[in-house]
């Protein structure tokens, strides 16, 4: 093989660090950061903690790799934000976005709150150079809309904010909901017809 050329994982390497990632997601969804410990991802993933060290330097590794990988997916339903749909359908959608967001990638979702509420040790770089941009951008459509009177006028970022905190609260406080809701099957659709009922209440032009 020339050199500098990388040699290609194997299926097996590739199945393994998958396995190591996912076991790490539940791990960290759990536990935290500070909380987790390789053991429990090895147990978790049912390999050695040698055999995790041979995939990942360390704890930190691992969870900088998830939270990576976590970045382009937590970000894609304000990029599908679209300045040339209807307005109040695609904030409405966009709410809606992130609701089944939280029903699908709970862990993801701790994770995310997770790294946030240390003050974003490890995320930070990403914050600034992916989500501010984008946030603002989204911000200035919102208040475009808003200024052509098809949205009533409220601050786009507190808005923003707000979607965020009733969406997210579905996965991160996810024991809570499920015993107050006592595993209503329609739980999900409820809280997306309640969300869009308050927003289409406090937007509507």
């Amino acid at each position: 093989m020339p050199d500098g050329v990388e040699k290609k994982p194997s299926r097996i390497q590739q199945r393994n660090r998958r396995r190591i990632l996912d076991a790490a997601l539940d791990v960290f969804s759990k536990h935290g950061y500070r909380g987790a410990t390789l053991d429990q991802i090895a147990e978790a993933a049912g390999l050695s903690k040698p055999n995790i060290l041979y995939y990942f330097d360390g704890k930190e590794e691992i969870h900088l790799t998830l939270l990576n990988q976590l970045m382009e997916t937590w970000l894609d339903p304000l990029v599908t934000l679209d300045p040339k749909g209807d307005p109040l359908e695609e904030i409405l959608d966009y709410v809606q976005r992130k609701l089944d967001m939280a029903r699908d990638l709970p862990r993801e979702s701790r994770l995310f709150a997770g790294e946030i509420l240390q003050g974003a040790p490890r995320m930070a770089p990403h914050l600034v150079a992916d989500l501010q941009p984008l946030f603002d951008e989204k911000c200035s459509v919102i208040k475009a809309w808003m200024d052509q009177g098809a949205l009533a006028a409220v601050d786009p970022r507190h808005l923003i904010f707000s979607i965020w905190a009733t969406t997210q609260h579905y996965a991160d406080f996810d024991a809570q909901v499920r015993v107050l809701l006592r595993d209503d099957p329609q739980g999900h659709e409820s809280a997306g017809q309640y969300l869009r009922a308050m927003f289409t209440r406090l937007l509507a032009p």
